[in-house]
C-alpha cells in the first residue's frame, strides 16, 4: 500500500513551455498555475532545442506520422480548407511529414523552458490543465483556453505549426521517455 502511494505521489510528467510563450512574458503565470494545483517543479532549464532533442521528443514511427496527418486532415474537413490546395497533397503520410516539419521549425525559433513537474496523477493533471491542443478548442479557464491566440486553420494557411504555448506528456510512459530526452537523471531533484 505505501509502496503504491509512494508511486502515485512521485509520477512525473514532462511540460514544454513553447516559444511563442516564452516571447510573450507567460512562464511565471504558467509554473504558477501548475504549482497551485499541488504539482511540484523537480526540473526546469531553458533550452534552445536542437533537431537531435526534438528527433528524440517526437516519436518518428509511421504509424504516428500517419496520425499526424490523419488529424491534420480532418482539422482541414472541419474547417473547409482543400489540404491540396495548401499542402500539394492529401495524402496522411505526406501530411504527416509537413507537420512535424513545422513543430520542428515552431520549437527551434526560440527558447523554450522544459519542466518536470511531480505530484499525484502528474501526467493527467497537466493534461487537463493544459486544454485542448487547438488553441480555439480550448475552453476558458485552461492554460491554452486562457493564453493561446492561434488557430489551427490560419496556422495551416500560413504554413507555420499551430502555437499552443505548452506541450505535456501524454502517458506515464511518454513521460519517461520525454524525461530522458531532455534531462540527464542529475538535473532532476527530489
Amino acid at each position: 500500500m505505501r509502496d503504491r502511494l509512494q508511486k502515485m505521489l512521485g509520477e512525473r510528467t514532462l511540460v514544454l513551455i513553447k516559444p511563442d510563450a516564452v516571447e510573450r512574458g507567460l512562464v511565471g503565470v504558467v509554473c504558477q498555475r501548475f504549482e497551485q494545483a499541488g504539482l511540484k517543479i523537480v526540473a526546469c532549464k531553458m533550452i534552445s532545442a536542437t533537431r537531435q532533442q526534438l528527433d528524440g521528443h517526437f516519436p518518428q514511427s509511421d504509424e504516428w506520422i500517419k496520425g499526424l496527418g490523419e488529424k491534420s486532415l480532418t482539422v482541414y474537413r472541419e474547417y473547409e480548407i482543400d489540404p491540396i490546395s495548401v499542402l500539394g497533397t492529401n495524402d496522411p503520410m505526406a501530411i504527416g511529414r509537413q507537420i512535424l516539419e513545422r513543430n520542428f521549425r515552431y520549437l527551434m525559433r526560440g527558447p523554450l523552458i522544459a519542466l518536470v513537474l511531480q505530484g499525484a496523477h502528474a501526467v493527467d493533471t497537466v493534461r487537463k490543465m493544459l486544454g485542448h491542443t487547438l488553441p480555439c478548442k480550448a475552453v476558458p479557464g485552461t492554460i491554452r483556453g486562457d493564453f493561446s491566440h492561434n488557430a489551427p486553420d490560419t496556422a495551416s494557411l500560413e504554413g507555420l505549426a499551430c502555437e499552443n504555448v505548452a506541450h505535456g506528456s501524454a502517458t506515464v510512459q511518454e513521460a519517461a521517455v520525454e524525461i530522458a530526452n531532455w534531462f540527464s537523471p542529475n538535473e532532476l531533484r527530489a
